[in-house]
């Protein structure tokens, strides 16, 4: 053993007595047996032994037949240090150095990257956790998402963790648990935006016209952007104003025929663009007689100022120009149903179709929790009085468009009817965060 000069490293060397001993404080720890045939009045040589002759002088050395290296004269090699890397004079292999055996440890169960302890009682729970966290692994390694599938895991994971939080006393597994109820109705919410059935499957799939979460939000700020920006007053300015946003809502520019203004039930459609015209809103080449009779083909161009491109101020609108199209044709087919002009549906009932199907919940009852929509709020937005607003409620009833209307409390409950839900654009529910693993 050699040590620094601090003496607080050590290195093991192995080497032959002589090598030793020219070391300078250098320790021997333990001796070889010599390669020689042992001395039959004493024990075998060994290194030490070796080491001693050579200290005592070459006499010693003549003595027993060695030479001055210390090697004896018996044969070559005789009375040399075995090394444990060597082969002995005799053939035999020195058995190599058993392997340390490698300890694995067992791989903690984890979930949502907490471990779970290994002494959590009650069993069950501590059973249910770790299978939780390999049910969540395996869900991530799916190569189709199953949101159904899912919302199930976050259930039982919130179960799960506010037992645990219940039995350690930790606030944030109780957080956790939240999150993880939250993420369950996330889910679900999901499940029936894709495919228009609930996580227990209880209604047939709703193929809808504006596909997402993120086009259904695009029509809803449309909506509010025309009634917050209308020029005119009146349910007909409404109306007309929000299909000419639609076709001009990317560029400020767009094409339009007398087809698309005649088929919305407008009293005098003339006169609403000559007022729109002379208030500086739209701007149209010709007249508005001329707007009106011209054809698929040969559309008439129209200008909104308000709704240009401008270096100086945000775009009015999020969505591009490939989802503009989709929002005007999701508008047309709701303005245009073939019940509604069946009924002779006014204006007003039009454009209050529109905001109905941007104010229920996927299974098509108003309200964001289902609860209703508020009169007051929603007359604003149709530009109409309270009465005038129940009127409108039984045209669209009448029309096959809601069923079960309802005033309670100032708010209009209800549901819309299976026929118009590919036509809804479903609100997103209270208090829904993303997904927690």
């Amino acid at each position: 053993m050699i040590a620094d000069r601090a003496g607080r490293w050590w290195r093991a060397l192995e080497c032959c007595s002589r090598c030793a001993a020219a070391i300078p404080g250098a320790r021997t720890t333990a001796a070889a047996p010599a390669s020689g045939p042992p001395d039959a009045e004493g024990p075998p040589r060994t290194t030490a032994n070796a080491a001693t002759g050579a200290d005592a002088g070459a006499g010693a050395g003549a003595a027993t037949g060695a030479d001055a290296d210390g090697r004896p004269g018996g044969g070559p090699g005789a009375g040399t240090p075995r090394f444990s890397d060597r082969t002995a004079r005799s053939g035999a292999q020195v058995p190599p150095p058993r392997p340390t055996p490698a300890r694995h440890r067992p791989r903690p169960a984890t979930i949502a990257q907490r471990v779970v302890p290994d002494d959590l009682r009650p069993v069950e729970l501590r059973d249910e956790l770790v299978a939780l966290g390999d049910l969540f692994r395996a869900y991530q390694r799916r190569d189709q998402p199953d949101l159904a599938l899912l919302a199930d895991l976050h259930t039982r994971k919130a179960h799960a963790f506010a037992a645990w939080a219940e039995a350690c006393g930790d606030r944030r597994l109780r957080l956790d648990a939240r999150r993880a109820e939250q993420a369950a109705d996330a889910a679900r919410v999901q499940h029936e935006h894709r495919t228009g059935l609930s996580a227990a499957g209880d209604r047939p799939p709703v193929a809808r016209l504006l596909t997402g979460a993120a086009q259904w939000d695009h029509a809803r700020s449309v909506l509010a952007h025309v009634v917050a920006s209308a020029p005119l007053p009146g349910p007909q300015v409404r109306l007309l104003v929000t299909m000419l946003t639609l076709r001009t809502a990317h560029s400020g520019t767009g094409h339009l025929v007398g087809q698309d203004l005649t088929g919305m039930g407008l009293s005098e459609p003339e006169d609403l663009i000559a007022r729109l015209t002379d208030c500086g809103w739209l701007r149209i080449p010709g007249t508005p007689a001329e707007l009106l009779a011209s054809r698929p083909e040969n559309p008439a161009s129209l200008t909104v100022p308000s709704l240009a491109p401008r270096p100086d101020a945000p775009a009015p609108f999020a969505f591009g120009k490939k989802v503009r199209p989709k929002l005007s044709g999701w508008a047309q087919r709701v303005v245009s149903d073939k019940k509604l002009r069946r009924a002779g549906a006014a204006p007003g009932t039009r454009f209050l179709a529109l905001t109905l199907a941007t104010q229920c919940r996927a299974d098509g009852r108003l309200g964001t929790g289902g609860d209703g929509v508020d009169l007051d709020r929603l007359a604003a937005a149709c530009a109409v009085d309270l009465v005038e607003l129940r009127r409108l409620v039984d045209q669209l009833t009448a029309a096959d468009w809601v069923e079960g209307p309802a005033v309670t409390d100032g708010r209009l409950t209800g549901r819309l009817t299976e026929r118009v839900l590919p036509l809804t654009c479903p609100l997103p529910q209270p208090g829904l965060v993303g997904g927690s693993g």
